[in-house]
């Protein structure tokens, strides 16, 4: 039997609860499988687990008096944030709501934890009085807040904010790139003041001893983009110190490489700053030319005494996974796949790619409904494979065989895509489409004679439909716009899709399958994309990116868009619904069918 997480519990993949949701709704997520803390000597070695768990548990830091150690969990279903003491005893909840809590960092008198949280539906700074438990929203500012740390004598916070960015587009796509700065400010929102003004990256403040400079971290526009690439480009930051007082900044580190979550080191370790160096060989760094132990290093923090350090690492190993995850919409279940995700009309089976990015290469994995009896039934090591979609009788699956990203890989034959179909069994693979062109994303007709597809060819991009048998393809959408992600409703009678047609950002549009009828459903800050119908028509899933950033988007490398929640909405666009709140990105929902009754 399979057993996954679900609410802090492990339970069998398709067991029943008390309250059973009505809808299923699988997706891709770009979090760790399973994140746990580890404590160690202060140069990273002997790490020992902390309070491990099936939930993710990551972003740890040490009280100022060593005593706690507080860190973010979903071991109850939502993002909170909790402490214990070093040796695992005494462990407290600290927040308790449905929204995401993140980045915990305690006052240097241990009252009061700062802390990130999206209640007021953005990234806020927060404080938590622990004897009142009152709750105060510091920044009150729909931009995003990140990354807190308190000055030694309690009086200032500092954090980095994309409050004031421009938002810029990734030039070669269509994503949003953060930009932020380091900023501080009183515990009570008084003081706000800008230190950094880099106008392209600036994160993770850390205080001097003397409370009189802040250690970060710095990145050009360039470089930032290299890290989101999902196809693991390398970059180059540095670790810099500004003085709080004059402005003054100056450059500690230099040479090529990634260099992150920088800290002062005291105690026995005087003078020493350590950071976290990415890349294949990264690990542990120290500005005295010392090195660490080597590996993933994820959000590191060391005690006031130098002598030990916490960190979060991916213990995962199942990939693509197959698990239930928490919803904070008891009406939906949710299920973390591979991407792209599909159920056969009987929703015994999915099929979804195996790669880690849609972009990386990809083969096609079918497996049955509880992650389990998996089998490659495609994978063409020249061609990728994405968005693969069961037909509704269940005998093809139709899927895009190429190069489906023009943005990241440029123009011309050498990104070519066609649609092709194939057996759920792996026989009969056959393309529907030919020539010099990039077709992609293939969603059917409820009667399994036509597929929608979006493609950029000689006569333009948009949205296409092609006969399954003449192959004769028509034009449902043209322009200079994009139009992408469509799906057909099982009715028949309209198509979702993406489309930047009426704004920069991109919206959820519906169309008739004739061409007529165009009205948009949403007007939400940030992307929204892969909609796709619920098996009864009655709502359409989509990833969301109206809450925006809810962390340092270069602490998430190789994903270049490291935010989108997965999000419901009726078929007309009303009660939009939230149903994953958290720091990476959630994409391609999929609806299993509707069980019979």
């Amino acid at each position: 039997m399979v057993f996954v997480l679900c609410c802090g519990t492990l339970m069998p993949v398709g067991a029943q609860t008390s309250n059973q949701p009505k809808y299923t709704i699988a997706y891709s997520g770009f979090a760790p499988l399973n994140a746990d803390i580890f404590i160690a000597d202060a140069d990273g070695r002997n790490p020992k687990p902390f309070l491990a768990n099936p939930a993710e548990d990551f972003n740890a830091s040490f009280s100022r008096d060593g005593k706690w150690i507080v860190f973010t969990s979903y071991r109850n279903g939502s993002a909170d944030i909790y402490r214990a003491h070093p040796d695992g005893t005494g462990l407290e909840r600290l927040t308790d709501d449905p929204s995401f809590d993140d980045q915990g960092a305690l006052s240097p008198d241990g009252r009061t934890l700062a802390f990130i949280s999206t209640r007021s539906g953005h990234a806020e700074l927060w404080t938590l009085d622990l004897a009142t438990k009152k709750v105060r929203n510091i920044t009150n500012h729909a931009g995003g807040h990140f990354r807190p740390a308190w000055s030694p004598d309690g009086q200032w916070i500092a954090l980095s904010s994309d409050r004031d960015s421009p938002q810029p587009r990734r030039p070669d796509g269509f994503e949003t790139i953060q930009q932020t700065e380091i900023y501080v400010l009183r515990p009570d929102g008084s003081g706000w003041r800008q230190l950094t003004h880099t106008n392209s990256y600036a994160g993770s403040p850390s205080w001097s001893p003397d409370g009189k400079r802040i250690l970060f971290y710095k990145a050009s526009f360039a470089d930032v983009i290299s890290i989101s690439d999902p196809r693991h480009l390398r970059a180059t930051t540095q670790i810099a110190e500004i003085d709080v007082a004059s402005g003054e900044e100056k450059e500690l580190t230099h040479g090529k490489g990634e260099k992150w979550s920088p800290h002062f080191l005291s105690g026995s370790a005087v003078g020493r700053i350590g950071y976290f160096s990415g890349g294949p060989e990264g690990g542990l760094e120290f500005t005295n030319g010392e090195a660490g132990a080597r590996g993933e290093f994820n959000s590191p923090d060391w005690s006031s005494d130098g002598r030990r350090m916490v960190y979060f690492r991916d213990v995962g190993q199942n990939w693509p996974p197959v698990m239930e995850t928490p919803s904070k919409d008891s009406r939906f279940r949710l299920l973390r796949t591979g991407i792209f995700p599909s159920f056969s009309p009987d929703g015994e089976r999915l099929v979804f790619t195996n790669g880690q990015a849609a972009l990386s290469h990809n083969g096609l994995v079918e497996a049955s409904a509880d992650g389990s009896n998996r089998w490659l039934i495609h994978d063409n090591l020249q061609r990728n494979t994405t968005a693969p979609a069961w037909s509704p009788k269940g005998d093809w699956i139709a899927f895009g065989l190429g190069a489906a990203f023009q943005g990241f890989l440029g123009t011309g034959a050498a990104v070519s895509s066609t649609i092709a179909l194939i057996r759920p069994d792996g026989s009969g693979l056959k393309e529907i489409t030919q020539g010099e062109r990039n077709d992609g994303f293939p969603s059917w007709s409820p009667d399994g004679k036509r597929v929608v597809f979006r493609t950029a060819d000689k006569a333009g991009k948009g949205l296409r439909i092609a006969d399954i048998e003449s192959g004769e393809i028509k034009t449902l959408t043209a322009g200079d716009h994009t139009d992408n992600f469509p799906d057909w409703s099982p009715k028949g009678d309209w198509i979702c899709f993406t489309s930047n047609r009426e704004d920069q950002d991109y919206e959820i549009y519906l169309i008739r399958p004739d061409g007529t009828g165009l009205k948009r459903l949403t007007h939400l800050p940030g992307i929204d994309a892969h909609s796709t119908w619920s098996p009864d028509g009655e709502w359409i899933a989509f990833a969301s990116g109206r809450a925006g950033f809810k962390d340092e988007m270069a602490l998430h490398p190789h994903n270049p868009q490291s935010y989108g929640e997965i999000t419901v909405m009726r078929a007309d666009g009303s009660e939009i619904t939230g149903l994953t709140d958290n720091p990476w990105e959630d994409a391609t929902p999929r609806w299993a069918p509707l069980k019979k009754k």
